[in-house]
């Protein structure tokens, strides 16, 4: 297995990968970004991954230095250089270097690196057993670029060390309005009476490409959808709640600040649905997550 990075289309060693400290992606976090992994060595659902970032670049007024398809054409090339069974990207648009100041324009060519790492998966004993979250109020980076897929992660940072703190998996992000909208790098959804719920995209949220796949095979695990906010009292009283992220799939939450959710087990209809998703990208001959 192999690491590779690629940057302005070059592929290197990541011990040769090198970005200038004046980069405003590590001066300011002006960067935006994606993540990816592969099923069968492809990446799945990539033009939709740099579909959104390019929509997230124009949401900040970062140039795109290459089309969606050319983009793409990169990771490819990238995954392939690393050779491995299976993989994750990154990919990360910054807005370039410049001297010191806030001003944008003082950077006029972005930078794009995209780095691939074999895939590792989270333990068996995570889907298993399912794991406990907390709630954390704080604001993101994100709430004032309109959902952009941004690289400030300071916030989210912050509320997974409080989660570590208590041994928790993840921190369900409480906004101004009193309203859960998302995990610190995960969408969150809850089942009560056969109904999967989920913040909608105007609540704030990013809106995971994972999360829509998920929308768009509920019905073949038996769940109507209803796209609203999320109270925190509304995930508490759960018949199930669950994680979607791109590298989690669907990740059962048996507890929220220290409480059970329903039995305290990872329910029924989560794991039909992971079922449905996992033949969805193709891995319905696989083992479940749970079961190793």
């Amino acid at each position: 297995m192999s690491r590779i990075a690629c940057i302005n289309g070059r592929l290197l060693a990541p011990e040769d990968a090198k970005v200038s400290v004046y980069d405003r992606g590590f001066l300011y976090g002006d960067s935006v970004f994606e993540t990816i992994r592969t099923y069968g060595g492809r990446p799945f659902a990539l033009d939709e991954h740099v579909r959104r970032l390019e929509r997230s670049a124009a949401q900040v007024a970062i140039p795109m230095p290459l089309d969606p398809p050319a983009f793409a054409i990169e990771i490819e090339r990238a995954l392939a250089a690393a050779g491995n069974l299976e993989s994750y990207v990154r990919a990360t648009l910054t807005r370039g270097s410049g001297p010191l100041g806030l001003d944008p324009r003082h950077a006029a060519h972005p930078l794009r690196v995209i780095l691939v790492e074999p895939l590792k998966l989270l333990p068996v004993s995570m889907y298993r057993d399912g794991v406990s979250v907390i709630t954390q109020r704080t604001e993101r980076a994100c709430d004032a670029a309109h959902g952009a897929k941004v690289g400030n992660y300071l916030a989210s940072v912050l509320a997974i060390r409080k989660a570590c703190e208590v041994g928790a998996h993840e921190a369900l992000i409480i906004n101004t309005a009193g309203q859960i909208v998302e995990g610190t790098t995960s969408n969150v959804f809850v089942v009560k009476d056969r109904a999967l719920i989920t913040p909608p995209e105007e609540a704030g949220i990013l809106a995971g490409i994972t999360r829509a796949h998920i929308l768009a095979i509920a019905g073949e695990a038996g769940l109507s959808v209803e796209l609203r906010p999320l109270q925190p009292d509304d995930v508490r009283s759960a018949d199930e709640v669950f994680l979607s992220s791109s590298l989690r799939e669907i990740l059962p939450v048996v507890a929220v600040d220290g409480a059970p959710i329903g039995d305290g087990k990872p329910g029924p209809h989560t794991r039909a649905l992971h079922l449905v998703f996992r033949r969805h990208v193709g891995m319905g001959d696989a083992k479940a997550p749970w079961e190793g």
